[in-house]
């Protein structure tokens, strides 16, 4: 008999079990979802106010501060909520281990650099 076949099968289930972080990102993920679903409903508005709007008339609706800060949060929001979701997939399926990082290492820099430019769009037209 080998060491392995003499542990019980709580000692071979150790380290392989939950990181006890699933839950934390479970409920920002769900979290994000209900920020998103006010906000969404808000930038389909702002969208169609902005259909016949010319340039002029659009920068003067961003630089409002109360659609400057709805886009920031929705574009926030969204990266974030996009980001988790990713996360939550590449966890799941992608293997080997070392692709496993890439990949997550990846969509956070997508996700981050993509949430900065955005932010820095809308900080840029609200501030004139």
């Amino acid at each position: 008999m080998s060491a392995a076949d003499l542990r019980t099968p709580l000692k071979r289930a150790r380290g392989l079990g939950s990181a006890k972080d699933g839950t934390h990102d479970f409920i920002v993920e769900r979290l994000s979802a209900l920020a998103l679903v006010p906000l969404t409903l808000w930038m389909i508005y702002l969208a169609l106010a902005l259909v016949h709007a010319d340039y002029a008339q659009a920068r003067a609706i961003v630089q409002q501060p109360l659609a400057a800060i709805g886009l920031v949060a929705f574009v926030v929001a969204a990266f974030w909520h996009g980001m988790l979701g990713m996360q939550v997939v590449i966890e799941d399926y992608v293997r080997p281990r070392w692709v496993e990082l890439v990949a997550l290492l990846g969509v956070r820099a997508f996700c981050a650099i993509g949430a900065i430019a955005c932010v820095l769009a809308v900080v840029r037209i609200a501030l004139g």
